[in-house]
């Protein structure tokens, strides 16, 4: 039997955020099950940890419901306090991801990650397949500060700006449309959408991933890290940013998205935000 535990990310109390499940002790599992677990707990994310391989202090395998991803917000977010808290790790530690050793700090109940991996970018799909993939009129979907743009830090996504709070909270995703533009997607994955609203600094956030398995995501910080490097070099300075999401699910969470911006070019993404457990048991399989 396999111990797991589940915890609610992304926020400071339990049944909000997104919650992850995480086997923090993965090393006896085979290697084919792990696809199948991750779907039995239908989770968006669910994390294996296994000893380290490259001088980190653990390494970490991320599934979604459909398949296995080199790096996600939460997960590293959860199993880093999950890890701190079985007292695994220090406050301070190494996560070794599919995109390479990730530096985590802990402070009380939140975390708090740097990578550094370089954002890259296409051409994002048109405003008139964004607006069918979500529902709306043409009007709703800005392109005046900048149009649909793919964009990654480790996950790609289609970054669109939604024209008003009202517009983005009556999004009702069509899933052929996103099978229809899913044909041109520059990488492995699938068209997967982060649709927000800007104020400030602050911003409202849904991101929509159907063809994945996850028709809402909660809360996701892989989406976060690449709207933020985006808006860093779309505006040539850091920032931080406020991103609120799961707010029409009934799960709200909170995301802080820190952008380091260099010479007009983002060099380094900061995640943070808190995380609680909820639930624990054992995998009888």
């Amino acid at each position: 039997m396999t111990d797991y535990l589940v915890y609610d990310v992304f926020t400071d109390r339990a049944f909000g955020g997104n919650p992850l499940a995480i086997i923090p002790s993965a090393q006896g599992l085979a290697d084919a099950d792990l696809q199948r677990i991750a779907r039995e707990f239908n989770f968006s994310e669910t994390t294996f940890v296994f000893p380290p391989v490259a001088g980190g202090d653990a390494k970490v395998r991320i599934f979604t419901p459909s398949a296995e991803i080199p790096f996600a917000g939460h997960p590293t977010i959860g199993t880093a306090l999950a890890l701190h808290n079985l007292g695994r790790v220090g406050t301070d530690m190494v996560l070794e991801l599919g995109v390479g050793p990730i530096p985590v700090t802990i402070t009380g109940i939140r975390a708090r990650f740097v990578t550094k991996v370089p954002l890259q970018t296409w051409p994002g799909p048109s405003v008139e397949v964004v607006a069918a993939s979500v529902g709306l009129g043409l009007d709703k979907i800005r392109a005046d500060r900048h149009r649909p743009i793919i964009a990654s830090v480790g996950l790609p996504f289609v970054l669109a700006e939604i024209s008003t709070e009202d517009a983005l909270s009556a999004i009702q995703t069509n899933t052929d449309a996103f099978r229809a533009f899913d044909s041109q997607w520059p990488t492995a994955n699938h068209y997967d959408l982060f649709a927000y609203t800007r104020d400030g600094q602050t911003i409202n956030a849904r991101m929509f991933a159907p063809l994945d398995g996850i028709p809402e995501d909660p809360a996701t910080g892989s989406a976060s890290a690449a709207l933020a490097a985006y808006l860093g070099q779309l505006e040539g300075v850091s920032a931080t940013f406020q991103i609120n999401q799961g707010v029409d699910m009934g799960r709200p969470s909170k995301i802080e998205a820190e952008v380091t911006v260099d010479g007009g070019t983002p060099v380094a993404i900061a995640i943070s935000g808190e995380a609680v457990p909820v639930m624990e048991g054992r995998l009888v399989v």
